[in-house]
């Protein structure tokens, strides 16, 4: 299987250096907005640090510093667009700070503090780029001398995130094949199997607003089991909690939700790899929760990714722990005078340690070493009344093996069918679902 060509920025270690004195330097005023063309542009906090004359080391006004603040993923259609003009190749970090309300005067918005430009090489993406590391000053309006500017300080990366993408050319629940996509090439490599293994339950509850008994029917025995060519199971996902309304209404709810167990070839059994949980969520009638774990020792372990995703629309669910550990990463304390705020060498690189059989491994890390996986998977979802044909990227340090493409697979017609899982109960799900078959 050949991988097809993504690149990946990154920015982080965002910190703002002001003086004491600046008035909008207080914790939870700054923020940056992150600009690279064609791209949606991404909105971040940044911590603020005081500057004095007295102390060497500063203090850290604000809480967690994290090393991840904003990534960009460029498809290899992407870099050659962005190639095409020097200009295009421009990553930009505008520093704001929000202006505070004024008495019965509303938020006059946001001022402009500074801008950082850099100019990114994509040629060469091959290996990884540090493209900017440490201090810039900002703006350059300030006629006193004695008012020094802020400085921001930031780091930029550019790094090659080759992943292998694969399209499904119906619904899941049509039994659809799959196919590996390199540009415009597609390779038939699994077929796929729907199958519901007993018929629904009826269950009766009561309605709030008229207190009259209900019936719904459980949606519960889906099932889907991935093959390779040969015809033999790689992968299989299938309903383990079943996705009923909660008492007096007509939705899942995110305290009882509806959960897939993910599952890959472990000798002669089929063993948990990662469990999927879907809801809809309170106080809206259209978003989809999604919670995913993975397995530790056949225990399902911390979550490992949650997403939401708008049934009418669609939207992505996406496994990425580069930006996960952005939310939970710490600093140090932080010096001005030898700039030891030097986080640039957490490459993301492979594990070292001696595998053994063909798996990966991906499904028995544990979650506190997510800061080192970056990208995992993604995988699109159709809104509920469209067709939907997932399409999947895996990234290609996680697929060692048949098995370990087979396991992302599953994991994204789970996705896929849990839209029409978590439909509204007053609304019939389509026919392809209703059927009892044997798989």
């Amino acid at each position: 299987m050949d991988p097809c060509t993504f690149v990946r920025i990154t920015v982080g270690n965002l910190v703002v250096r002001a003086s004491p004195s600046v008035s909008d330097a207080a914790p939870g005023n700054w923020f940056c907005k992150i600009k690279f063309k064609s791209l949606p542009r991404q909105v971040v906090a940044v911590p603020v640090l005081f500057r004095t004359e007295s102390e060497s080391q500063s203090r850290l006004c604000s809480g967690d510093v994290p090393t991840v603040s904003a990534c960009f993923t460029l498809s290899k259609a992407q870099i050659e667009w962005s190639l095409m003009k020097p200009e295009r190749n421009v990553l930009t970090v505008e520093v704001y700070s929000s202006v505070p309300s004024c008495g019965l005067v509303p938020s006059l918005g946001e001022k402009l503090i500074g801008r950082f430009k850099v100019s990114l090489d994509l040629k060469m993406a091959e290996t990884t780029c540090l493209a900017h590391h440490g201090w810039i000053e900002l703006g350059t309006n300030n006629k006193s001398k004695k008012k020094k500017n802020p400085d921001l300080h930031v780091t930029v990366r550019v790094e090659p995130d080759p992943r292998f993408m694969f399209q499904f050319d119906r619904e899941p629940e049509c039994s659809p094949k799959i196919f590996l996509v390199q540009g415009n090439k597609k390779e038939a490599v699994f077929t796929c199997n729907f199958g519901i293994r007993n018929s629904p339950n009826f269950t009766r509850l009561s309605c709030m607003t008229t207190g009259r008994k209900q019936t719904w029917r459980a949606r519960k025995g889906w099932s889907i089991t991935i093959h390779d060519l040969s015809g033999s199971p790689v992968a299989m996902a299938s309903i383990a909690t079943p996705f009923v309304p909660s008492p007096g209404s007509k939705r899942v709810s995110k305290s009882s939700p509806g959960a897939w167990l993910i599952l890959r070839p472990d000798g002669y059994i089929m063993k948990p790899w990662g469990r999927l949980e879907a809801w809809r969520e309170p106080g809206f009638s259209d978003i989809l929760g999604y919670r995913f774990h993975l397995f530790q020792d056949d225990i399902a372990s911390e979550i490992f990714s949650s997403s939401s995703i708008r049934t009418k629309t669609g939207g992505s669910f996406v496994m990425d722990g580069t930006i996960a550990a952005a939310d939970t990463n710490t600093a140090a304390s932080l010096t001005l005078s030898d700039g030891s705020f030097d986080l640039s060498s957490r490459m993301s690189t492979e594990s070292s340690k001696n595998r053994s059989g063909c798996g990966s491994d991906f499904g028995f890390l544990l979650p506190q070493a997510q800061q080192n996986l970056g990208f995992v998977m993604s995988t699109t979802v159709e809104g509920v009344e469209k067709q939907s044909k997932p399409k999947v990227e895996v990234g290609v340090k996680y697929v060692k093996c048949v098995e370990d493409a087979a396991a992302h697979v599953a994991l994204a017609a789970a996705v896929d069918l849990s839209m029409d899982a978590c439909r509204l109960f007053s609304h019939k799900i389509r026919k392809e679902l209703r059927q009892p078959r044997i798989v």
